[in-house]
């Protein structure tokens, strides 16, 4: 059954050995990269676990760009089609911000935006990003984000399902935003604003299938089967390592396929 991953990253340097990041090689057993990770290497990461599409994100931060939006269409042209490039934004420069997100949408064929709000430590509902959601609306692309606890050292309020995502989907009812990483420790108001919500979506990312909340893989057997996208955060975690044990979350064939890639596709319009 073919496989999108919603939310990865081909990274740089500069994105994978970030000291933000020394808690997750911590956890992972990954030491610093001495050299670039070449684009074949995440190819035939996806493909080892019958990845079709990896939706591959620029990384913005106060600090500048981790990983550009420029890199990663270059990472896209080498990818043998792979890859799908996700673009992200300056959110202190919004003019210039809702700009860069139109060119790399109309220019270089990106499908979404992501914003990290951790990496600003401003809320979505801070006023910066309201210009880049009426531009993703405009645009026709969803606004991707994190929710719940950081695995980097940086504070997770943030991340919180309630009052952030759901004041953003209230205020732009029209805006697709599919929220990474579960949720967790707030899975269950992450479940509750995805219910709520028409346009409000989760991905699995930086867990492993075993480690999925027992509420989350309950919603995912049943009514949510059409609001839940599979992720990885690779390269934290492949592809393979986060389905491994895909078969015991008890899912049906349709709810397999949508989480797989079914909800990916209609979502992103792949």
């Amino acid at each position: 059954m073919p496989v999108i991953d919603a939310w990865m990253q081909h990274p740089t340097l500069r994105h994978s050995n970030h000291e933000m990041f020394a808690s997750l090689r911590r956890w992972t057993g990954q030491g610093l990269l001495e050299e670039p990770l070449p684009a074949k290497a995440t190819v035939a990461a996806l493909a080892a676990a019958d990845v079709e599409i990896g939706l591959s994100a620029a990384w913005y931060g106060p600090q500048g760009p981790l990983i550009s939006n420029d890199e990663v269409a270059g990472f896209v042209a080498e990818s043998e089609g792979r890859l799908r490039g996700v673009a992200g934004a300056d959110l202190t420069r919004p003019v210039q911000a809702v700009r860069e997100v139109r060119r790399a949408v109309e220019e270089l064929g990106f499908v979404a935006l992501r914003i990290v709000p951790w990496l600003w430590q401003l809320p979505p509902t801070d006023r910066l990003y309201y210009p880049l959601y009426a531009a993703c609306v405009e645009l026709d692309i969803p606004f991707c984000t994190q929710v719940g606890h950081t695995g980097p050292l940086r504070p997770s309020e943030t991340g919180r399902p309630i009052p952030y995502i759901d004041q953003v989907a209230l205020d732009f009812p029209e805006l697709t935003i599919v929220c990474g990483h579960i949720g967790y420790p707030w899975t269950t108001e992450m479940i509750a604003v995805a219910d709520k919500h028409a346009n409000v979506y989760i991905d699995t990312s930086a867990y492993t299938t075993r480690r999925y909340p027992p509420e989350l893989t309950d919603y995912l057997c049943s009514r949510g089967r059409r609001k839940v996208l599979f992720g990885t955060n690779y390269p934290m975690i492949t592809p393979a390592q986060a389905l491994e044990h895909l078969d015991e979350l008890g899912l049906d064939e349709e709810a397999s396929e949508l989480f797989l890639s079914g909800n990916a596709r209609r979502v992103f319009s792949l």
